[in-house]
């Protein structure tokens, strides 16, 4: 009876003294400025397709991509999610994540077994027991279980630990799921960039069709010179050419939206369609609110959380192991009286255990322990600062692209011009055909350029959703 009540005091006073040993986890600091150096005045933002998001502002929502009102770029982006294989990866991984919460938790309780064994046994005769030759059956079903006090915290900080890498993981999912939508959307807006440009070809060969009909007319009328017949034919040909050319990168373009959508690249097409010359609104906010809306941040900060526990997890190596056991079953040497109470057998006490020397091991896993914290608060830091200074980068390539538009569009109108007026003068006999090539040549230039330039700042719109975490925040993280 005395012992029984010795039991019963180790293992109130285990669960009475047990604490947790390791440092409280803070999350640090990260330098940063109070708003973007590329947010302009007020009354500039709506037209560079971005601006400061208000206290009353709606931040992006989950389906960003609906603010460039494009239907099939809407049906493309709901296609990554089910069909991608890379995300598939992703997803998996956090269903692995999540499995090991509960691995870890299974710790925390009693680890009970059981098994039967039947035995027929046969002494040896020349044994010298006074029992030579003995033979005997043996039929044993032990019940034994056995439980960690966690006295330090160890298992505890295991489970958060598992908690908080099953956070990142769900984190590095979104940022998974956020880059393939941004890279569609790209390659999508490019495509629409090839069309334009493909428009603007279609055009100027027909231009430049009639321009070669001109110049054979004239040539066959004695007014021309040979020469000039095959300029005409020369620029007409290397048009055509640039325009057969656009459908090398189109295709491939399509065939990488087929593969980010799940579907093999055959038989798969995007349908033709003009980029549209203005870009959505998109709401940045402050370099604060960054940290909690870019699921790359978030999962390097949830890392970081786990690699904290682990210096507390090394540290309890430091500490005495206390493990309760008991066992107990029914024991007997015949089938008869197995399951008689006479049979019963039973034992429970605990068990510390302490290292008193390992060479050194539990110090230089402490050490391995902080290193790694280290390198992760490095990390989150340095994965902060890249985000800020994307969102600058967009910020600053949508100011200045849009400038930039706008003189190219000037030079664009004053080359159209010059290819009239050269187009006139030659059609007077004033200068020769060399004049309209070179004017051809700088128009085109000048054209072609404006549609990249728009392309640019399309793209750049969409790389500032990525950069700004698209509709995500860290309020959806798993909690449990």
């Amino acid at each position: 009876m005395r012992m029984r009540h010795g039991l019963v005091a180790v293992m109130m006073a285990a669960l009475l003294v047990s604490c947790t040993v390791g440092p409280k986890y803070a999350k640090p600091t990260v330098p940063m400025a109070p708003a973007f150096s590329e947010q302009p005045p007020r009354q500039f933002e709506e037209s560079q397709g971005w601006r400061t998001a208000q206290p009353s502002d709606s931040m992006l929502k989950g389906k960003w991509w609906e603010i460039f009102n494009e239907s099939e770029l809407n049906a493309l982006e709901e296609q990554v999610g089910p069909a991608n294989q890379t995300l598939k990866i992703a997803e998996a991984n956090y269903r692995q994540a999540r499995a090991n919460i509960q691995f870890q938790r299974s710790f925390r309780f009693p680890t009970v077994s059981v098994g039967a064994s039947i035995t027929e046994n046969r002494l040896s005769a020349n044994v010298p027991t006074g029992l030579n030759g003995l033979q005997y059956g043996s039929f044993t079903l032990p019940i034994s279980a056995s439980y960690d006090a966690d006295l330090w915290g160890r298992i505890r900080k295991s489970v958060e630990a598992a908690r908080e890498q099953t956070q990142a993981s769900a984190a590095d999912l979104e940022n998974v799921k956020l880059e393939l939508q941004t890279e569609l959307a790209s390659y999508y807006f490019t495509i629409r960039g090839l069309d334009s440009q493909k428009r603007l070809l279609d055009d100027t060969v027909v231009a430049y069709q009639k321009a070669y009909d001109l110049t054979n007319n004239r040539y066959q009328g004695g007014v021309a010179a040979k020469v000039e017949v095959s300029q005409a034919k020369t620029q007409l040909n290397q048009t055509q050419a640039q325009e057969i050319d656009l459908g090398v990168e189109r295709a491939q373009l399509e065939h990488a939206i087929a593969v980010l959508t799940g579907r093999p690249p055959e038989g798969f097409h995007v349908s033709m369609a003009e980029l549209k010359n203005t870009v959505p609104v998109i709401p940045v906010g402050v370099p604060s609110q960054l940290l909690e809306r870019r699921p790359d941040i978030a999962a390097s900060e949830r890392q970081m959380a786990a690699a904290n526990e682990q210096i507390g997890i090394a540290k309890a190596a430091f500490y005495p192991d206390l493990v309760i056991a008991a066992q107990g079953g029914l024991q007997a040497g015949s089938f008869v009286n197995w399951f008689t109470w006479p049979s019963r057998f039973w034992s429970l006490g605990p068990q510390l255990a302490q290292t008193v020397f390992d060479a050194g091991r539990r110090r230089s896993q402490v050490e391995i322990s902080l290193a790694g914290y280290d390198a992760t608060v490095a990390s989150y830091r340095q994965t902060s600062l890249t985000a800020f200074q994307e969102v600058e980068d967009n910020l600053s390539n949508l100011r200045i692209l849009e400038e930039e538009i706008a003189k190219q569009h000037e030079a664009t109108q004053a080359a159209e011009n010059s290819q009239e007026l050269a187009m006139n003068r030659y059609k007077g006999g004033l200068v020769t055909y060399l004049e309209v090539i070179t004017a051809q040549s700088i128009a085109l230039s000048n054209e072609r350029t404006e549609v990249d330039l728009m392309q640019r700042r399309m793209d750049a719109s969409v790389q500032l959703v990525r950069a700004i975490g698209g509709g995500w925040d860290t309020s959806k993280l798993p909690k449990a």
